[in-house]
């Protein structure tokens, strides 16, 4: 006889898997009725918008351009909300890291590529883990909501990069030519990440974002610290209680996770831009936490769903040109899949605590 108790729990697990793709379906459905209503041909878009993505070698490349960032972004979701702490602020920790990276560069462009390369990289994690901590320290020590600290953060850094831009950091060839766009002059080229398929921008950050997911995983389900983490984020009380020092670990989760983001935004100056310039971050910061979510707070399930949206990003400026809809339309599709996925994983939970409940 099967054990019904072990079906159902089965049952229960495949419905919440398939709950983030439910969201997506129906976030795609609503943006094909929005499609209609703009006298175009939902179908003729969705195709365009699925070869967009991964109809080409081009396309699949520029897919996985796109869900870089996006993972390493959603990494350090990953960890805040493992942590019981939301970081809204990946944006501010991604341009901060970003711009960290633009200064070590070129400020210390005579060193070789084999040092010069780490530390771009290393200080980006750290500006981006500083600028997290700040919020991270402010709950812990004074009880100020995460959310407000982290968005507040993004503000200022978005002004910050802003400044820095258009005075101390800009371009000199900007000044000569007197067009002062807000940009950074050319990294030194020994920093560049590697291209991994010639001719297309596809770089050796994608490996290292996958290399990272991978140990995250390691660190949340194979050491003390990641335990702790977990635990503080699963019931901060019981963690008290065993003796577990929870705003310490919260704020380390915060950190953690504007270190990923600074991380993001160090790789993307090197693989992609080779400068600083504004709208570097492209809403990665907010992407990311789709990602991370669409992933179920997994740091592998995070890769596949990264990769999913970063397509959904390509494919959806495809689908821009080939059916002549606004721009503002493919902004509002991704806003349907962000409700739509957030919605579906509070429901997710909400099933969970019913059933821990019930038995």
């Amino acid at each position: 006889m099967p054990d019904k108790p072990g079906i159902k729990k089965f049952f229960n697990q495949m419905v919440d898997a398939l709950l983030p793709l439910l969201g997506l379906a129906l976030a795609l459905l609503i943006g094909a009725v929005m499609l209609i209503a703009l006298d175009a041909n939902p179908v003729k878009a969705y195709g365009a918008m699925l070869d967009g993505a991964v109809g080409s070698v081009s396309s699949i490349t520029q897919t996985l351009v796109k869900a870089t960032p996006l993972l390493l972004v959603g990494l350090g979701v990953v960890i805040a909300f493992r942590g019981g702490v939301t970081n809204i602020g990946g944006e501010g920790q991604l341009i901060v890291g970003a711009l960290a990276t633009t200064a070590v560069a070129i400020g210390f462009s005579t060193l070789p590529g084999w040092i010069l390369l780490p530390a771009c990289l290393l200080v980006g994690t750290l500006a981006g883990g500083i600028w997290g901590g700040i919020p991270g320290v402010l709950k812990s020590r004074f009880g100020v909501n995460e959310i407000l600290g982290t968005v507040m953060m993004n503000a200022i850094a978005l002004q910050l990069s802003n400044f820095l831009l258009r005075g101390p950091m800009i371009d000199p060839a900007e000044i000569e030519r007197g067009t002062r766009i807000a940009q950074s002059a050319l990294l030194p080229e020994q920093v560049w990440l590697t291209r991994l398929v010639p001719r297309t921008l596809l770089h050796s950050g994608a490996i290292l974002a996958v290399i990272m997911a991978i140990l995250v995983y390691i660190f949340l389900w194979r050491t003390t610290i990641g335990y702790r983490i977990r635990a503080v984020g699963l019931n901060p009380d019981a963690s008290r209680y065993a003796g577990i020092h929870v705003p310490f670990y919260q704020a380390l989760s915060l950190i953690l996770g504007g270190a990923f983001a600074g991380l993001a935004g160090a790789v993307e100056v090197l693989g992609v831009q080779h400068r600083m310039l504004e709208g570097l971050s492209g809403g990665y910061g907010f992407s990311g936490i789709v990602a991370a979510l669409f992933g179920k707070l997994h740091p592998l399930g995070a890769i596949p769903a990264s990769i999913l949206f970063g397509g959904l990003l390509v494919g959806g400026n495809k689908m821009q040109r080939v059916v002549q809809v606004p721009s503002s339309l493919i902004d509002a599709m991704l806003g349907l899949v962000v409700l739509f996925v957030v919605s579906a994983d509070i429901w997710s939970r909400r099933r969970a605590r019913r059933r821990e409940i019930h038995e």
